[in-house]
């Protein structure tokens, strides 16, 4: 501190001048199937678009009369599932035919056509569409589009703490230094960052691994959120969001052995993160289902399937869990966790303990424990058991999504194999300083006695309050629904129910080439203007049909689109029972 306070004057006047695969024949035969879907629509959308490209060309009149007449075949048709502006999307500048071009569908990697990411798929392209038609005066049942589709808190109106706020204020502009209005404690923690930066600048670049000074503070509540158990600080790499550190473990573990690919165990249903980086990457992904009878509960039982029906096409290499649980809201009890750590223990792999909504407990019963301290306390041989976990500054009470901050914990590995993922993050130099700034916000918060602490608990506390009471309105709300079963919010900030659809339902989504829930969620969308996301995009058991909604929307919205869901849900069973 000292040093950067010597340093201020100088600094001051020197500112003024970035296709996975299913473990049985069936299920394998299934995703080939889904693939080739894929490749054929995304064909078909080049296909369409080249065509429109040529056509805009035309008059202004004619091209609005094709775009009239487009929007009628989807509307005669059903297909809500509409085609981006490809007058927006592909330049009409590019008069070459296709065939002329380097890159076409059929020579790039495959992977990247068949990869997807549900939270921002048609759903989210549509509702996006429905926004600027509303704008430009297009009548709709609706005013508004809400959106319930991804967990992006400040997205949906949750204010940013006045703590991390002024902590980057100070860190990115430092004359704010000298102002009175920065409590002490926070400049004090301002210096001690940017005393950690080369040139005592967050313009620099830092570690690969992130800033030496944070990382510390890492260290230091993990130990104290595990109760004192050790953590080192040169096992935290900084990351921006929890998705880089993932995105790097699988990457590090995409190798065949027996001549067999790698597997990796995901829970069904699953955070599409996961699927997508398995797609792309072109390993197999191994489903293991959650019980939605006892509360999305976890099995060894059901693990031990899993993997041995793996085991027949790849080698299971990691498993995946995520606690407090995305989409399905679940608070894995520590018994569960056990069993989780001996099953990953007898089978030799790698535990992903996807630990980002561990702030985010709303269930009076349900408490959250790491992976690590369960294992720590299990003892030997599960104390010394690979795993790796991940927070983020996107969820918990933050909520601070696009600054992209979060960090990993990598326990008991080679140190051979830690040197290569070491080597292999240093390739893209170091995660942004932003987000280590944030990282720092979430892991060193001001302290009893400190000038900061009271406002900084009354804005953490509300925040998870009222997330707290909309889980409650949440389940209450649809629990009511005729055909609807849904278990209480415990956890994170997703609702996941089962729904009952109709028969002539499921009919008249199957005329329409969607899914049943995939129908649903579009006739809510053009009807009520709530974007949500089916539960397909997730994973669930065959048979059943889900969709997954946040619970962020402000106290007042969320009523107000539990109402718009009501109505909607009773007339879609009238119209279709």
């Amino acid at each position: 501190m000292v040093n950067m306070l010597k340093n201020r004057e100088i600094m001051s006047r020197m500112l003024i001048k970035p296709a996975a695969a299913t473990v049985s024949a069936a299920l394998q035969q299934h995703q080939r199937q889904q693939q080739q879907y894929v490749i054929r629509r995304w064909k078909s959308f080049l296909h369409n678009s080249n065509n429109a490209n040529r056509r805009a060309a035309k008059s202004t009149a004619t091209s609005t009369a094709l775009a009239a007449a487009t929007s009628k075949r989807h509307e005669s048709s059903g297909d809500f599932i509409q085609p981006l502006d490809v007058r927006r999307s592909f330049s009409t500048s590019h008069k070459m035919p296709s065939s002329s071009k380097a890159l076409t569908l059929e020579n790039i990697n495959p992977n990247f056509i068949a990869m997807e990411y549900a939270v921002r798929g048609p759903l989210v392209i549509r509702a996006g569409e429905i926004e600027k038609e509303l704008e430009k005066g297009v009548q709709k049942p609706f005013d508004q589009v809400i959106r319930a589709n991804i967990g992006d808190c400040h997205a949906m109106g949750q204010q940013p703490l006045t703590f991390l706020r002024q902590l980057m204020a100070l860190t990115f502009e430092t004359r704010l230094l000298d102002s009175p209005e920065y409590p002490e404690d926070v400049k004090k923690r301002a210096c001690a960052i940017l005393d950690g930066c080369q040139g005592q600048s967050v313009g620099s670049y830092t570690d690969s691994a992130g800033l030496e000074v944070v990382r510390r503070q890492v260290a230091q509540y993990i130990e104290k959120r595990d109760g004192g158990i050790a953590s080192d600080w040169q096992n935290i790499y900084l990351t921006a969001g929890a998705s880089p550190g993932i995105k790097s473990i699988l990457s590090m573990i995409n190798s065949e052995v027996g001549c067999k690919p790698p597997g990796v165990m995901v829970p069904i249903p699953q955070y599409p993160l996961y699927s997508a980086t398995i797609s792309e990457y072109g390993m197999t992904k191994v489903d293991y289902y959650l019980e939605e009878e006892t509360g999305w509960s976890l099995g060894r039982k059901e693990l031990q399937r899993s993997y041995d029906e793996a085991k027949k096409v790849c080698n299971p290499r990691a498993l995946v869990v995520i606690n407090p649980g995305n989409p399905t809201g679940q608070v894995l009890t520590r018994e569960n966790i056990e069993e989780i750590i001996k099953f990953a223990h007898d089978n030799k792999v790698l535990v992903l303990a996807d630990e980002v909504y561990q702030d985010n407990v709303y269930d009076k019963d349900s408490k959250f424990w790491s992976f690590k301290k369960v294992a720590y306390e299990m003892g030997e041989p599960y104390r010394s058991l690979e795993m790796v976990s991940f927070l983020s500054t996107s969820k918990g009470y933050l909520g601070e999504c696009g600054i992209r901050g979060g960090y990993m914990e990598v326990l008991n590995f080679d140190p051979k194999v830690k040197a290569m993922l070491t080597k292999s993050i240093t390739a893209a130099l170091c995660s942004t300083t932003a987000g280590q700034v944030a990282v720092s916000a979430l892991v060193n918060p001001p302290q009893p006695g400190e000038p900061s602490y009271d406002l900084y608990k009354k804005e953490r506390d509300g925040i998870l309050a009222a997330l707290k009471e909309r889980a409650e309105l949440v389940h209450k709300a649809l629990n009511s629904f005729e055909g609807y079963k849904v278990n209480p919010v415990q956890g994170a900030m997703y609702v996941f129910p089962q729904i009952e659809i109709p028969p002539k339902a499921i009919a008249a989504a199957k005329a329409k080439g969607m899914a049943p829930d995939v129908f649903y969620a579009f006739e809510l969308l053009e009807t009520s203007g709530i974007c949500i996301v089916p539960g397909s995009g997730f994973g669930q058991k065959p048979g059943t049909w889900h969709f997954r909604s946040t619970i962020l929307p402000q106290t007042d919205k969320l009523k107000l689109m539990m109402e718009k869901f009501r109505v909607f849900h009773t007339e879609f069973m009238k119209k279709y029972k």
